[in-house]
């Protein structure tokens, strides 16, 4: 069945999507956004039953595999140490995400010129740095002006507060000498724009049933739908069209209904991550396109970039109050972040401050570790444990590689008979110099916290929540996907908008530099509007 035509259609309603369609609803263009899941109905949330902690590891757990939601797509991660991590809905991974918030570093678009790795970006961060501002306007940003680790700017809303937690890992931080410097966060810390301020649940990542963490379903969407935007929900995108004229000419997708659409448009956006958008690209081959659609320097779905990240967690003599506030969102520290070829590896990484585990959590650690026994003792031993466990995650800057990559499974497919993504990722010789610095500076500093014991997860198995590169911008159409604007050389009207585009990985949390890029990209199509096809 075909659709009416309309001016813009966008595949995918997560963080780029929603910042994007906002944008670019003051042009008054008809724009469709199609998200595969739902809108959700905060009520249901995990947090608002007993049972929330069951229910992170069912369907609001983190790996699509294992959640049956009707709305996930398989995906072949067997190949890889690093699971995927995504959600299907309005406001996509937004929902789950811990909304740590920080910006990119400005030598994290120069680390071929500084260290000799990788590639440069086509722009820097001054020249990101205005959608930035606008972001954390939108988004609400919580934080603290100042941080000698990065360039000035002002947050929105005062910082979420460090609790006792904080304040006893900040001493190990000060003992040390080592930078540290409270998290901008993506949380309401007061009332803002309509939202409640957060009451300090602590499981941000089941979801925030209270509004206060700035998923997009409650910050741009209602705005962006206000303003005209239509977005349909649990439509499936199959495959990108192209016209005789190697135009993108819309969509062909599943409705809620499973009956196969045809949606025309002037200008394709994928929005849909970076396991997601290469593995759409990948299935809409064309006599034109026999590769993947915008694939002739045939690099869609290489260069696939996580953060490995290295887990510490320091087990205490005194309650700390840890579970208390949003669980990702202290403090971060940058003290290891620059190259210095003197640890063994380039680039580096950043220290999130995380915070105590809940009850049930508690006691399958200690289950693990042999510190809550079965039976008699159990009791005794579970509160020798309950509110005494803080720590951190190392994120390290992993370096783009074409090994590692996402390509088209020949055997597995969704629900709608879409072949899903393959995961084939390998961790670096660099990347593991760099995670055994970090887990053992990590253990450092909780000792000199006061930990009495550090346990140590590295790499993270679950932690394949960042997702980049697959689509990588530049300005040699041979060796990158798009241009710096988002837009594909091969395909003038499609353009990627989600963690595909990045040419690096940084060492921090991309959303808050993707959904910059995507506003960046939305003004860059209203300005040209009158010669963007020619």
């Amino acid at each position: 069945m075909s659709e009416e035509p309309v001016d813009v259609v966008v595949i995918g309603a997560g963080a780029a999507g929603a910042a994007f369609a906002w944008s670019l609803a003051e042009t008054r263009m008809r724009i469709v956004c199609l998200e595969q899941g739902d809108w959700l109905d905060p009520s249901t949330y995990p947090t608002t039953g007993l049972d929330w902690e069951a229910r992170r590891f069912g369907d609001f757990g983190l790996s699509p595999n294992g959640r049956g939601r009707p709305e996930d797509y398989p995906v072949n991660d067997t190949g890889s140490p690093i699971q995927i991590s995504n959600f299907n809905a309005v406001g996509g991974s937004t929902i789950l995400y811990a909304a740590h918030f920080p910006r990119f570093h400005p030598s994290d678009f120069r680390v071929h010129s500084l260290d000799g790795v990788a590639d440069d970006w086509p722009l820097d961060y001054a020249e990101l740095a205005p959608w930035y501002d606008v972001n954390a306007e939108m988004m609400g940003v919580a934080g603290l002006a100042g941080d000698p680790a990065g360039p000035p700017k002002e947050p929105t809303l005062p910082p979420v507060p460090l609790g006792r937690m904080g304040d006893v890992l900040a001493r190990g931080f000060d003992s040390l000498g080592w930078h540290w410097w409270p998290s901008d966060s993506a949380i309401a810390t007061v009332e803002y724009d309509g939202r409640a301020p957060c009451i300090n649940l602590g499981p941000c990542i089941s979801a925030c049933a209270q509004g206060a963490k700035a998923s997009t379903d409650v910050t741009y969407w209602p705005k962006a739908v206000r303003a005209g935007v239509e977005l349909r929900t649990r439509c499936r995108v199959r495959e990108i069209t192209v016209g005789d004229d190697g135009l993108a000419d819309g969509v062909i997708y599943y409705d809620a209904d499973g009956v196969e659409r045809h949606q025309r448009a002037e200008i394709v956006v994928l929005a849909c991550n970076g396991v997601g958008t290469p593995r759409l690209l990948l299935n809409s081959c064309s006599a034109r396109f026999p590769d993947g659609l915008a694939n002739h320097s045939g690099l869609v779905g290489k260069n696939l970039m996580f953060h490995p990240y290295g887990m510490v967690t320091g087990i205490f003599d005194e309650p700390l109050e840890s579970y208390k506030g949003p669980n990702g969102c202290c403090f971060i520290s940058q003290e290891f972040y620059e190259t210095d070829r003197e640890r063994g590896f380039v680039r580096g990484y950043s220290f999130e401050i995380v915070r105590g585990m809940g009850p049930g959590s508690t006691a399958l650690l200690g289950l693990a570790n042999g510190s809550v026994p079965w039976g008699a003792g159990h009791h005794a031993g579970f509160a020798e444990l309950w509110d005494r466990t803080a720590g951190m995650v190392a994120i390290c800057e992993d370096l783009p590689e074409e090994v590692n990559t996402v390509t088209l499974d020949p055997e597995l497919s969704d629900s709608d008979g879409i072949p899903a993504p393959k995961i084939t990722y390998r961790l670096s010789e660099n990347s593991q110099r760099m995670l055994e610095h970090s887990v053992a500076r990590g253990q450092e500093v909780l000792e000199a916290a006061g930990a009495k014991q550090t346990l140590v997860t590295a790499p993270l198995g679950i932690a394949g929540w960042h997702l980049m590169g697959t689509a990588r911008m530049g300005t040699d159409p041979s060796r990158s996907v798009t241009d710096p604007w988002g837009r594909c050389h091969d395909v003038r009207n499609l353009f990627v908008i989600d963690g595909s585009v990045f040419v690096t990985a940084a060492a921090v949390n991309p959303t808050n530099t993707i959904q910059a890029l995507a506003l960046r990209t939305a003004d860059y199509i209203k300005r040209n509007l009158a010669t963007l096809l020619d």
